[in-house]
């Protein structure tokens, strides 16, 4: 694999990688997005073309096992995509059926175009090279178009091409899924359009989603159209034409297919049908689009871009993980009233739901597009409703999110998993995660302090948190033995660990990360109120019916949560912890090599893991990635536990021997909280982290789905991780500290409304703010606090010795760059080992990691 940093390059055709290309390779807009399948390729051991609308949900069931199980999918649209072609003697081409000269596949990050150039020579000893590009439109979201540049190369004759649009596909993208019903499609009309378009209209089973797609196909030879023979082709579900014509030896033709995609959920249009006949009709030729697609994605870029000193592909990874979270959650996706799905719209691994990966998300989200994070956190808002009703039917008060959502935040979680190693259905208990509402509550809470979008707090975040508030207050039961709170029958983030081998029901008492998350929100719940003025809070109490004596009991259990603790300070990860036997993990090793998935290994055995202390992921540790040092000590002392800065490493230590890696967020929670205490080896998790999905590394399920949280998760590292930047005490505190491996980074991030630029080096720090500063009006700088407003630039050195930052200079700025720092895209070959020629702009910053505690 070749690659720039702007470029992810592929040469050679490898049918074995293919899935994973068509995954990285997925071109989308926010509102839809396509997988980076070949034009000429068709769903089966190789190939999955695939194309997934944003909200775009259906219900299927199936009896398994004697139960009949109802699963939600995001759904497979039809394929738009097909372009074939073939001499008018010889075979459709098939890349595995001729001889390939050359094969090089090309995704330009800054302009989102797909590119694809091959040679090949058929049995008859023609050679022929063709040029392929793709785009889906970012600037105009229903749109997206194909050119491909074919050149006969030593014979001429007559070319046929197929077009066509083809609904006849299934949710088939998952194995372990296709056991399942998977037709979510019913067709329902197909026409020709003219001479050279067509349209197929087709409705989801169940959710009644009415779907239409038009297609445009023309023959260029320059400029101008070629006359074409021209066969219709229309059956049920299905819509397509041949075209034949003549083509010289060595004279290039331009293929060139348009689509439009219209739904029955689009706002601003009569019907679907006719809302893409228009938009086909007004769109240009490819190049024409391509020009303004391309200036959609540098107006992006412009927002949402980090340049780094350090390798090539380090860089290029980086815009790589950013490219594919602005496909899923762009500016088109403001008015959708959807979620962020945890494997993106790039495949169909978790039925396209979403979970608690917003957590990893969203605050990359709050500094570079906060409208978007809005707009995610509203698809929760409108949901509560169904949160009260989850929580009610469990027996709880307030809001109850769940695990898995999807169109209308029900629970989607499934009640049986698949285990392909052992080809056993075994009870899926993972609704149990009830942390995912405190997730929720720290996001609302998180948009707040980064934006001071006071409205929505005031009519939407404070309602959320205080409804969360009532179902943590009501999961937790006082227990007069301890004299405390205590929340019993749920999951951590950890999935391996479900119930106790000791008993029969499922579920775990005392989960440590979701006690204190629950001590959090309560806290959080009580104060928002104080946010959000005198009238509102006086509607908000009559609205909700929230009392005194029910605040007072919140502050009650936020001071007598109940934590368990094993030796030296070690928090317990639930209660029990401590009667789980140790695994042989060199043992495990040595016989399976991969055992991320140790769960599987352990029932295809006859065992489980319930009974080791051995973690899918980071448990305990998440409270070190979500809250800094001080945060966390303010919400455990006033416990009447003792958590000295010790703690931190000594918990780190004990729990990242006992973690199999099972999820892709694992290094990344890992780097996060080792950023401060162990640099080399936090770089070199976050190294490993950045492969994730690009080397595949998670046993070979990207091509069923990048996994967003952890792309999200890597730039937060490099973004917040680095800087250790939070907002603390009505102060932005920056405490850089880079790794040895990353020279140098720039970034600029909004913050409640301003961009707030930041240079950090090794040995040099600069912060300015050029355009205007609402925010704080001093600026930390480890443990020193200057005075900041706009105009203002900050220098430090970095003391070697000391591991401090000295300022060295302070002065109004003199350098006004623009208001939105530019990008680098329109000169992205800056030099490999420096930054790019224009500084590539900006980036949100993660709250500062446990690893404050040493620093």
């Amino acid at each position: 694999m070749a690659n720039s940093r702007w470029t992810l390059v592929y040469e050679g055709f490898e049918p074995a990688q293919e899935g994973l290309r068509e995954a990285l390779c997925t071109l989308g807009n926010g509102y839809f997005a396509t997988r980076g399948a070949a034009e000429e390729s068709a769903a089966d051991d190789v190939h999955y073309p695939g194309t997934y609308l944003a909200g775009g949900y259906n219900r299927l069931s199936t009896d398994i096992a004697g139960r009949v199980v109802e699963n939600e999918d995001l759904v497979n649209l039809p394929n738009w995509l097909p372009l074939r072609f073939r001499p008018e003697d010889g075979d459709w081409i098939n890349l595995r059926r001729v001889d390939i000269l050359a094969y090089r596949q090309e995704l330009d990050l800054g302009g989102g175009i797909l590119e694809r150039k091959v040679r090949i020579r058929d049995d008859h000893g023609r050679e022929t090279s063709l040029l392929s590009r793709r785009l889906v439109h970012m600037g105009r979201p229903h749109l997206a178009a194909i050119a491909i540049t074919l050149r006969p190369e030593n014979w001429s004759g007559q070319l046929v091409v197929r077009t066509a649009l083809d609904g006849r596909i299934i949710n088939g993208g998952v194995e372990r899924y296709r056991p399942l019903a998977s037709k979510p499609l019913v067709p329902l009309e197909t026409h020709m359009l003219g001479d050279d378009g067509m349209l197929l209209f087709t409705e989801t089973s169940q959710s009644r989603l009415r779907i239409a797609e038009a297609a445009r196909t023309r023959i260029y030879e320059g400029d101008d159209v070629l006359s074409v023979a021209c066969e219709n082709h229309e059956k049920e579900g299905y819509v397509g034409q041949e075209l034949r014509f003549a083509v010289a030896e060595g004279r290039p033709v331009t293929i060139e297919k348009t689509v439009a995609i219209f739904t029955s959920r689009d706002r601003a249009i009569s019907e679907p049908r006719q809302a893409a006949i228009e938009a086909l009709e007004q769109a240009e030729r490819f190049d024409v689009l391509l020009d303004s697609h391309r200036h959609a994605w540098r107006a992006l870029w412009n927002r949402c871009d980090i340049a780094i000193e350090q390798g090539s592909r380090t860089q290029m990874i980086l815009r790589l993980h950013i490219f594919h979270l602005l496909q899923t959650a762009s500016p088109n996706t403001i008015d959708l009233d959807t979620g962020v799905p945890a494997r993106g719209l790039h495949g169909e691994a978790y039925r396209g739901h979403i979970f608690w990966d917003e957590l990893f998300i969203l605050p990359y989200l709050n500094f570079h597009l906060p409208e978007i994070s809005r707009a995610l956190l509203l698809y929760r808002y409108r949901r509560l409703p169904e949160a009260r009703r989850l929580a009610r039917e469990a027996g709880y008060q307030g809001a109850m999110y769940p695990w898995q959502s999807g169109s209308s935040g029900r629970e989607e979680s499934q009640t049986l998993h698949l285990n392909p190693r052992s080809g056993r259905w075994t009870p899926d208990n993972t609704h149990l995660q009830r942390h995912v509402s405190a997730a929720v509550a720290s996001n609302v809470w998180r948009y707040w302090q980064t934006t001071g979008d006071l409205g929505f707090l005031s009519w939407y975040g404070a309602e959320m948190l205080i409804e969360i508030a009532r179902f943590w207050a009501s999961i937790a039961t006082y227990d007069e033995a301890f004299g405390r709170y205590q929340i019993g029958g749920v999951m951590g983030p950890d999935e391996f660990h479900d119930r106790y081998p000791w008993r029969d029901t499922p579920g775990l008492d005392n989960n440590a990360y979701t006690n204190v998350m629950a001590v959090w929100v309560l806290r959080r719940a009580a104060e928002v109120l104080d946010h959000v003025g005198i009238e509102r809070r006086r509607e908000l109490e009559n609205l909700l019916g929230l009392t005194s004596d029910e605040t007072k009991r919140w502050d009650d259990i936020a001071r007598k949560m109940r934590l368990v603790f094993l030796e030296d300070g070690i928090i317990a990860q639930f209660e029990g912890y401590e009667r789980l036997e140790e695994l042989d993990w060199q043992a495990y090793r040595e016989k399976y090599s991969d055992i991320h998935r140790l769960d599987r290994i352990l029932e295809a055995e006859g065992d489980t893991v319930n009974r080791y202390k051995a973690s899918k992921q980071p448990d305990v540790l998440m409270l070190f990635y979500v809250f800094s040092y001080d945060e966390l000590r303010e919400l455990i002392v006033p416990l009447g536990y003792a958590f000295e800065p010790d703690a931190i490493q000594k918990n780190i230590d004990y729990y990242l021997r006992r973690t199999s890696d099972g999820s892709t967020l694992s290094r990344v929670v890992q780097s996060w909280v080792l950023a401060r205490g162990d640099r080399s080896r936090s770089w070199d998790l976050f190294v490993t982290a950045l492969e994730s999905d690009i080397s595949d590394i998670q046993g070979g399920t990207t091509a069923e789905g990048i996994h967003l949280g952890a792309m999200a998760g890597t730039v937060d590292l490099v973004e917040r991780g680095q800087t250790a930047l939070e907002f603390r005490d009505d102060t932005l505190w920056i405490s850089p500290c880079l790794p040895t491996k990353l020279r140098r980074l720039r970034l600029n991030l909004l913050y409640q409304g301003d961009w707030l630029h930041l240079d950090v080096g090794c040995d040099r720090l600069t912060v300015s703010a050029p355009h205007g500063w609402k925010g704080p009006a001093k600026i930390g700088v480890r443990n020193q606090v200057y005075p900041f407003a706009a105009g203002t630039v900050l220098e430090f050195d970095c003391e070697v010795v000391h591991g401090g930052w000295r300022p060295v200079w302070q002065s109004p700025d003199k350098s006004a760059p623009d208001d939105r720092p530019d990008s680098g895209v329109t000169e992205p070959e800056g030099s490999e080992e420096g930054l790019d020629a224009k500084p590539a702009s900006q980036r949100g910053t993660r709250r500062s990691s446990s690893a404050d505690a040493n620093g």
